[in-house]
């Protein structure tokens, strides 16, 4: 077990250092749409590049840190039980959560987008605006980081959720 708590500890590393690197976007996000609606609303000045610039950012943003969001509970769950349970109890409800919901979606997102990527990669996909940038095979890429990055995220927390039943039945049974 001490080997997968290793490995669970990798996992949330991994994640943390790539959702703090890409938690920067939000502030590129923020000053890109400010210069877009600056150079709109005072010039009469539009740019197809950096509209497409604030998507992509945006996109990455949310994709690449959802992993990370998932380590630090931040995404939305009905706290009403969970937040008053027991630590066993809240391992438990956390590695349903994982086996039932969590990782099915995951792998069938990957297996879903692998080839929905690969084509896009086949042919260099790029922006239907002829002024947009030639990058849409990369931002198409996103989806399946995001599934490997969650899978892994969900793996971190299964092995966490089991090491604590694990544990938990051990101290129970040594007292018997």
């Amino acid at each position: 077990m001490t080997r997968l708590l290793v490995l669970a500890d990798w996992i949330d590393r991994f994640n943390t250092a790539i959702g703090r690197s890409v938690a920067w976007l939000a502030l590129a996000v923020v000053l890109l749409q400010f210069a877009l609606v600056v150079a709109r609303y005072l010039f009469g000045l539009g740019s197809i590049w950096l509209t497409e610039s604030v998507i992509y950012a945006h996109a990455t943003l949310f994709m690449l840190a959802a992993a990370w969001t998932l380590r630090a509970g931040g995404h939305v769950r009905v706290d009403v039980f969970y937040a008053s349970a027991a630590p066993r109890t809240q391992a438990k409800v956390d590695l349903i959560g994982v086996l039932l919901l969590l990782m099915p979606f995951a792998l069938v997102l990957l297996w879903l987008a692998l080839p929905y990527t690969s084509r896009s990669w086949a042919i260099f996909e790029r922006s239907q605006e002829s002024s947009g940038l030639p990058f849409v095979f990369l931002l198409k890429t996103l989806i399946p980081l995001f599934a490997a990055m969650m899978a892994l995220q969900g793996l971190a927390q299964a092995i966490r959720a089991s090491a604590l039943l694990a544990d938990d039945r051990a101290g129970t049974d040594a007292a018997r």
